[in-house]
């Protein structure tokens, strides 16, 4: 039995929820799916909670998502399309966003566990580097408390994020060489991964509603360019705080409307919206509001 193995026997023994930890291709995704297989195969009621809003394993990107794990069908290496609840983050990369990124976490975190899940596995972007990524990670930690967190790491390179964790909190961290079935991938290869997952999201049938200019957050200015809106990406809202799904904003310059296109079919109560703008193949090019409404 390898390290790998030892822990995922370990964890699915005594563990409730695991944080995993790790740059790109350390192998997050694979040890997850070990994870909650064997989670499975004990009887133990498991959910993962796809923290990472870029390379997706549960939803769309620009999502913390969450799926409870049913059967072995649920660990399919394919993306699942329909996580069973998702919080909008409005963007494909953390940068810039660690405050929805916490906050999905730790509100999907607190669902999985009101839906049954008795283990749940967290798997992280690869943002784990300088002050950005131990800030994440820290607050990350520090909302969800997890029993154990495990750092997949080259050499020695989480050793001072992994040190933060043992300073600051009573939870068990345990670094791991990386995955031996980690399969590496390019710049190029996560960029078409997105795009790719984000094209299956808006691939069904969809649903078109007109937008009134007040239902957004943050609040258009008084004088705003209608244009400006076009592609731009949205959370759902319900009005009772969860997102429903995402959709894009469609202006249409004959007529001025604004409208929100999505695979919804309910109309929402309130628009969030993103930091990215969807082009004709579904990438998402980031957009900052502020120089979009011209305010900070």
């Amino acid at each position: 039995m390898n390290e790998h193995e030892a822990l995922v026997d370990q964890a699915v023994r005594t563990k409730h929820t695991v944080l995993l930890i790790g740059g790109m291709d350390t192998g997050k995704t694979t040890l997850s799916r070990e994870l909650l297989g064997a989670a499975l195969a004990a009887g133990r009621p498991a959910a993962i909670l796809d923290a990472d809003v870029g390379q997706k394993t549960v939803g769309p990107p620009a999502t913390i998502s969450l799926k409870i794990v049913r059967g072995p069908e649920d660990l399919e290496p394919e993306p699942i399309a329909t996580p069973d609840a998702l919080y909008f983050v409005g963007s494909t990369s953390a940068q810039g966003h660690l405050l929805p990124v916490v906050g999905g976490v730790a509100a999907l975190h607190e669902q999985a566990k009101q839906l049954g899940a008795d283990f749940i596995v967290v798997d992280s972007s690869g943002l784990v580097s300088g002050i950005t990524g131990q800030t994440l990670k820290y607050h990350k930690v520090e909302a969800l408390r997890p029993d154990l967190v495990v750092g997949l790491q080259r050499g020695e390179e989480l050793l001072p994020l992994l040190g933060v964790i043992q300073r600051f909190f009573a939870t068990e961290v345990v670094p791991l060489g990386v995955h031996p079935r980690v399969v590496p991938t390019t710049v190029d290869q996560r960029a078409e991964n997105r795009e790719r997952s984000m094209r299956r999201y808006f691939s069904g049938e969809l649903h078109r509603f007109r937008v009134k200019p007040t239902v957004f957050m943050p609040a258009l200015p008084a004088l705003f360019e209608p244009a400006d809106l076009d592609r731009l990406l949205v959370g759902l809202s319900d009005g009772a705080g969860a997102y429903p799904g995402i959709g894009y904003l469609e202006h249409a310059p004959d007529d001025g409307v604004i409208r929100l296109i999505s695979p919804v079919a309910e109309g929402p109560k309130a628009l969030r919206l993103g930091s990215v703008r969807l082009d004709a193949s579904f990438r998402a090019k980031r957009v900052d509001l502020r120089n979009l409404f011209g305010s900070e």
